[in-house]
């Protein structure tokens, strides 16, 4: 039996089965050893430094670190913008399970809303996972308190602490210095990604967007480890980031409260100017706003208040406003006429009460309606505001040489302010006025402008740098806010100079102005009472409606926002000058009764302030 089993095997059969098994399974572990020395080899030495880069960046990370955002302070270091410390609310990604639901329950809360979801979702791709990303700022001790209590259903929800800008004179500054906001969008697109990757606000308007660059800082960096889930275990570097400059302006904290309380109640503007250095010494358009509802994030409800206000308190009115200078713009005007020879300072007119151009019979009205009488002069017509001497002398003229005028003196074009925005005026001409579409120049349109009327429109900054222009007989200083940056001041801008063909036109205009304060029949002599000091200045009265030929102007038949603005101009003392202001009231009507007073508060403070008397 045993002997039949053996001769049916084969043992030569099975041993060449085995052989061939095993050199197969010895070729399968001969590959698979040779694929791993290639991967190996590929690791480590093909492509070594690109994975041990890699490896280093799983564990090592780079956390932007926000610069602190430098300070403003007025002429005597009173802080106008400053950083508080605020509570925001922050979302680590990475540890959050839901971010939805997380969302939803905070806003049933009532500490976010939709606004607050929408800007969060936007800039999620600046932040990565395990960083701390805000969603909402400025909570308020009754926010905190309610998410405290909830704390333990929002994992990867935290309050951190901040700093914040904040404006401690509120609605005192807003539209020159400006104010910070979330940045959004489109300004992310133009922002250097790495300098603003910790920042959430930037310098929307004013003085905070000019000088955005220097305020903003550099920012730092800290190398952190973190582990596998991207959170941080320890500090390894830091590279500090450096603080934004800090800006010193030349307003004057005083000075421009009571510009603002000047103007309380009305709508309008105020400009300051430093006729030695060219800084804005005070500088206010009402209404205004609180701008810190711009930092926290301003409600809808609020910004549709502000926007759908009849009165425009976010409009700036120092800057963008245009109006017609009026009266303002006769010292310019008369400079004109004394220097290209049309007039002298003995040159009179007759003044009826009306004017009439060769073959044409409409009246050109006085604002005087019976007139001013005969033999009216250069300084009769400016202590006056006779409109009938500046009828004729703008005739005599022609627009030709009243537009060059304008222009020297800065009527028309930007003041160059270091604030954007500004707008230029306009200076009209024949060629404007046709490429506007508006037909050919006409006499009339030469008289209206010689007043101040017409198509002439002016901003109130303009007309402050017009001013200053005349108190420093030619010398054309650029407005500057700010005066230094970290304690080195910023040297005065200066344009070309102003020459006349005889220098001493600018006295005879200069003392034209004074006669329009202090003369017996100035329309401004109601400021010279008890003054130790000289002022030269000029009122002025705009038209709002026009007002057909043959009638009478009657403020009582016209509603408030119709009636005529209030200007004035002015600067002090006369001989050794050292402030140049310019006052518009909207709808004023009197720019002797209501503006020219607003201008006497703020020359008398800045005076007494700075001990500037006249010899």
């Amino acid at each position: 039996m045993n002997h039949h089993r053996n001769t049916l095997k084969n043992l030569a059969l099975e041993q060449a089965l085995v052989h061939r098994r095993l050199l197969l399974a010895l070729l399968v572990v001969l590959c698979l050893f040779a694929v791993l020395v290639w991967r190996y080899a590929d690791l480590q030495i093909t492509h070594h430094e690109l994975y041990q880069t890699r490896s280093h960046a799983n564990r090592v990370h780079l956390q932007r670190l926000a610069p602190q955002r430098g300070l403003i302070v007025d002429r005597e270091q009173r802080l106008l913008a400053e950083n508080r410390p605020s509570y925001r609310l922050v979302v680590y990604r990475d540890q959050v399970a839901d971010l939805d639901a997380t969302l939803a329950g905070l806003q049933q809360l009532g500490i976010i809303d939709e606004r607050d979801i929408e800007l969060f979702r936007q800039r999620a791709y600046r932040y990565r996972s395990f960083e701390a990303m805000p969603l909402r700022f400025h909570l308020d001790d009754r926010e905190i308190a309610r998410f405290s209590v909830q704390r333990m259903h929002y994992e990867g929800v935290e309050i951190e602490a901040d700093l914040m800008r904040h404006y401690p004179h509120d609605a005192l500054l807003a539209h020159m210095l400006g104010y910070v906001g979330r940045i959004n969008a489109t300004e992310l697109a133009k922002l250097d990604a790495d300098n603003y990757g910790a920042t959430t606000h930037i310098g929307k308007i004013g003085v905070e967007k000019q000088y955005e660059t220097a305020l903003h800082g550099q920012v730092g960096y800290a190398h952190v480890e973190t582990n596998a889930r991207g959170q941080v275990l320890r500090t390894l570097e830091t590279e500090l980031p450096v603080p934004g400059s800090n800006l010193q302006l030349h307003l004057d904290l005083d000075l421009q409260r009571t510009a603002y309380q000047a103007l309380e109640g009305y709508r309008g503007a105020i400009v300051a100017l430093d006729t030695r250095t060219g800084g804005v010494l005070a500088v206010v358009s009402t209404p205004s706003y609180d701008s810190n509802l711009f930092v926290r994030g301003i409600s809808h409800a609020d910004y549709d208040r502000l926007r759908d206000d009849l009165d425009l308190p976010l409009f700036n009115r120092v800057l963008q406003a245009q109006y017609p200078p009026g009266s303002t713009v006769k010292p310019v005007v008369g400079m004109a006429g004394l220097d290209k020879g049309v007039v002298t300072m003995a040159s009179t007119v007759y003044d009826p009460g009306w004017y009439q151009l060769p073959d044409n019979e409409r009246l050109y009205r006085d604002w005087k309606r019976e007139g001013h009488g005969d033999r009216i002069n250069f300084i009769d017509a400016m202590e006056q505001s006779c409109d009938v001497y500046y009828y004729d002398l703008a005739f005599k003229l022609g627009a030709r040489a009243i537009h060059e005028y304008f222009d020297l003196f800065g009527l028309g074009r930007p003041t160059g302010i270091d604030v954007p925005s500004e707008r230029s005026g306009i200076n009209p001409s024949g060629d404007w006025k046709r490429s506007q579409g508006l037909g050919n120049w006409f006499g009339g349109d030469t008289l209206n402008i010689g007043i101040g009327q017409g198509f002439l429109l002016a901003t109130p900054l303009q007309l402050a740098q017009m001013t200053s222009i005349i108190a420093n007989r030619g010398r054309v200083l650029v407005p500057q806010m700010v005066a230094a940056v970290d304690g080195v001041n910023l040297p005065p801008q200066e344009r070309a100079p102003v020459r006349l063909q005889d220098e001493r036109n600018w006295q005879h205009v200069i003392d034209s102005m004074v006669a329009a304060v202090h003369g017996r029949r100035a329309t401004a002599r109601g400021i010279s009472r008890n003054l130790d000091y000289r002022i030269a200045g000029k009122t002025g009265t705009a038209q709002v409606v026009g007002i057909p030929q043959g009638e009478k102007y009657d403020a009582s038949q016209l509603a408030e926002r119709k009636r005529d603005h209030a200007l004035f101009v002015a600067f002090a003392p006369v001989d050794e000058p050292a402030i140049a202001v310019a006052v518009v009231v909207e709808n004023g009507e009197h720019g002797s009764t209501v503006a020219a007073p607003m201008a006497r508060r703020v020359i008398e403070l800045w005076l007494d302030k700075t001990s500037v008397v006249e010899h």
